[in-house]
Order: structure tokens, then sequence, then C-alpha cells
């Protein structure tokens, strides 16, 4: 399993804009919540499935 950034650097600066602003949550989420906290629930899930292959929420990583 690798994990790794999107490559469009536009996208990575946008989200990374993002999370600065909410403080550490997803900026793609409405709620506030621990499960939003980048790297965020759901995708941590997806990264344990080792047939997920694909993007998180927010586009910010992606994995092989």
């Amino acid at each position: 399993m690798a994990v790794r950034l999107n490559d469009d650097q536009e996208m990575v600066k946008t989200v990374k804009e993002g999370l600065k602003r909410t403080g550490g949550y997803c900026p793609c989420r409405l709620e506030r919540t621990e499960e939003n906290k980048c790297i965020c629930k759901e995708f941590r899930q997806q990264m344990a499935d080792p047939a997920f292959k694909g993007y998180c929420h927010c586009m910010l990583y992606y994995k092989d």
C-alpha cells in the first residue's frame, strides 16, 4: 500500500489552505468532528481495505 499526495499541486495547495483555515478538519465536510480530522476516518478505513484504490474525499491523498 502506498499513499501519496495528489499530483495536482494546485489541488494540494487549495486543500492544505482549507485545512489551515479549519484547524485540520476536512474542508469539504460541514461537521467539525473527530471523524473529519485529516486524515479522516473514511479514508483511514479505505486505506485498510486492500481492494481500495483511489482518492480520499477531499482529493488530497491517493492510495495506490
